[in-house]
């Protein structure tokens, strides 16, 4: 089967594309349907953003060591999590800009280069305090790197196949899990705590390789760049918040509610990626290689989950897609957190689900607040409603510090059920977008 051209996934005009809609068949037919170009930008995006759940998880990973090292409370380590992901608000704000202004690839090689760069700086940190503000500072470009990436590959995509190509890029944030779980184990089994941790940061260096292959060999999609420097509002935050008038809908009822989506699904996964970890090792008393062990099981669910969440998302739509999964999730979190002590292979089976629920409720998220925006917004728009969410869910995670110190890790991550009920609420005003064309 030879390889077809690219699709033109962005058109100007309301005629459909016939290249776009020629049956691709196959498990990979989406794949094949990108076409060069944009199957270079498929692997530029997935890179970025498993490298970006790479460095994010070098913190929940070393949090007990830190705590130690530090002599920090539960609530002090939950304020690291909250505030990376309250700067990664304005980090996703701003790339979205950018992404808008300057283009799709500029704006992920400089959101892939600044998490990486701070997340070195932060096992450098002699203080609390100090790698409170490298986390931060990291938070600014791992807020901006899913939101450029997805918007990259979306433009590239056909309306057919965009649901499970975009799904396809978010279960690279399991592949970087993944990897920063195995470089955990080894670096925690051969090196002192103290040490260890900040080898663990150290390793957060790894982007720099990515960046050198995407500058050479990714651009972004021509007909979506054509369309974008045409428009004189390009990367305009009013245009995302202005309110309809007669014969032209406005954006503000969706950018609302696409924030209140956000918040509800970030904070629930945020709650369970954070605390998970220390659930294990504190309450569960596992080892460092049984924490790897059991997080395998989660990871390998959440990595199934991407993929089907993505093949749902198509079939089903997006709004069916992430009430399903919210309803599970929150079943999942419920189930997992309520396992009588002693009863570890339950733990560990469970994991699966767990992981497959909370993440394959983000699959449709790439293709979604893709198609509620026009391209000339499209980057502002994804990258603010994405961000704005995760900050807002960021007081999630912290909350279940607190509140661990009484109800202990397991009662508090409960907590994190309740966002997903706050998701499936926000759909309520947000219209189903399945093969809609982007314009």
């Amino acid at each position: 089967m030879s390889t077809p051209p690219p699709p033109r996934a962005l058109t100007c005009s309301p005629r459909p594309d016939p290249a776009e809609h020629a049956p691709v068949e196959g498990a990979f037919g989406w794949l094949h349907a990108l076409g060069p170009r944009g199957r270079r930008a498929f692997g530029g995006a997935f890179g970025g953003y498993a490298l970006d759940a790479y460095d994010y998880f070098t913190l929940p990973l070393t949090m007990v060591a830190l705590s130690a090292y530090f002599g920090l409370n539960s609530g002090q380590t939950g304020l690291l999590t909250t505030v990376t992901l309250v700067v990664s608000a304005v980090g996703g704000a701003l790339a979205g800009v950018l992404a808008d202004r300057v283009g799709r690839v500029r704006a992920l090689l400089l959101t892939v280069i600044t998490y990486a760069v701070f997340t070195v700086a932060c096992g450098f940190a002699p203080t609390y305090e100090m790698l409170l503000v490298f986390r931060a500072l990291q938070g600014l470009g791992f807020g901006g790197e899913w939101a450029v990436g997805a918007i990259l590959v979306a433009e590239y995509a056909s309306a057919r196949h965009r649901g499970r190509t975009l799904g396809a890029v978010q279960s690279s944030w399991a592949v970087g899990w993944a990897l920063a779980v195995i470089v955990y184990t080894m670096i925690f089994s051969l090196a002192d705590d103290d040490l260890a941790w900040r080898v663990m940061f150290w390793t957060g260096a790894l982007p720099a390789l990515l960046v050198v292959w995407v500058r050479r060999s990714v651009r972004d999609a021509p007909e979506a760049a054509a369309a974008r420097e045409k428009s004189a509002r390009r990367g305009s935050f009013t245009a995302i918040f202005r309110t309809g008038r007669p014969g032209s809908p406005g954006l503000l009822r969706t950018t609302l509610f696409a924030v209140l989506l956000s918040t509800g699904v970030q904070g629930g996964y945020y709650t369970l990626a954070t605390w998970v970890p220390t659930y294990l090792k504190t309450e569960r008393d596992l080892s460092v290689v049984g924490t790897g062990g059991y997080l395998t099981f989660l990871i390998s669910g959440a990595f199934a989950g991407y993929l089907t969440g993505g093949h749902l998302t198509d079939r089903l739509g997006r709004r069916r897609n992430i009430w399903l999964f919210a309803l599970l999730s929150a079943i999942c979190v419920l189930a997992y957190t309520n396992i009588p002590s002693g009863a570890d292979t339950a733990v560990l089976v469970l994991g699966f689900p767990l992981g497959f629920c909370m993440s394959a409720i983000f699959s449709g998220f790439g293709s979604y607040l893709s198609e509620l925006y026009p391209t000339a917004v499209r980057g502002t728009g994804q990258g603010f409603t994405y961000n704005a969410g995760r900050a807002v869910g960021a007081v999630f995670p912290t909350t279940v510090g607190f509140l661990a110190d009484g109800w202990g890790v397991g009662g508090a991550l409960v907590f994190g059920a309740i966002g997903y009920g706050i998701a499936a609420l926000a759909l309520l005003g947000l219209p189903e977008t399945r093969g809609k064309e982007l314009e």
